[in-house]
């Protein structure tokens, strides 16, 4: 029996994943809904964990990182010289 629930456990959490990456903008409508109602009701930690993080930058959706922070740079590999 606590095969079942954590099998099931997984498969919601893997289709909500699946879900936020495949279309972003429905699954912010959504759980932007499902927080303002979780608010409405008085359950404002729950409300809290399903509000969707702000998109920053160049309006979200697109991939690119929600935070102003600059990319880190790469050191460029230099050749090893045998004398």
């Amino acid at each position: 029996m606590i095969e079942i629930l954590i099998v099931a456990a997984l498969v919601i959490w893997s289709a909500i994943v699946v879900f936020k990456k495949v279309f972003p903008k429905t699954s912010n409508s959504v759980f932007t809904s499902l927080s303002s109602a979780c608010e409405s009701k008085g359950w404002t930690t729950l409300a809290k964990w399903l509000k969707p993080a702000m998109a920053a930058g160049c309006g979200g959706s697109c991939g690119c990182a929600a935070t102003d922070s600059p990319a880190q740079q790469k050191t460029e590999v230099q050749a090893v010289k045998w004398k």
